[in-house]
């Protein structure tokens, strides 16, 4: 399990690297202002950096029930990566869409586009997370 400076370091940092990625590659993208688009992207990146403990601690505490163990196989890491991305469009989606003064339908087509560019960033950012700051052990047998 990891601990809870290390769920804020991990939290923070995927935050942080995703913001600088996303909002001038989304500014472009979608044909929004810079300071507009950057604005909404720190407003969905606080409320996913607390969706994100929340999110991590819950599906951490699933696997070692589940299992005895947090280590997450590929299979996993997907699951993990679209669950955590599912849950959040549908959370962000109405921001997105009175932000911009969108219809939720394009407010919709903006945020697939920003959860499958998470998605995959998710995914590496983890996976890379994991090798640099391994979790440690809880020593429970599955059960």
């Amino acid at each position: 399990m990891r601990s809870t400076a290390d769920r804020i370091r991990q939290a923070v940092s995927f935050e942080l690297i995703g913001i600088l990625i996303v909002t001038p590659l989304f500014a472009w993208g979608f044909d929004h202002p810079m300071g507009e688009m950057g604005i909404l992207v720190v407003l969905g990146a606080t409320a996913a950096t607390a969706w994100n403990y929340l999110f991590n601690l819950g599906f951490d505490h699933l696997l070692n029930w589940r299992r005895g163990d947090v280590r997450k196989t590929v299979p996993l890491r997907l699951v993990h990566a679209v669950l955590f991305e599912a849950t959040l469009l549908v959370l962000l989606l109405p921001l997105f869409a009175w932000w911009l003064e969108i219809s939720l339908v394009a407010a919709l087509v903006m945020e697939i586009s920003f959860a499958t560019f998470y998605m995959v960033y998710a995914f590496v950012f983890t996976w890379g997370y994991d090798l640099v700051f391994p979790p440690e052990q809880t020593g429970q047998a599955p059960t």
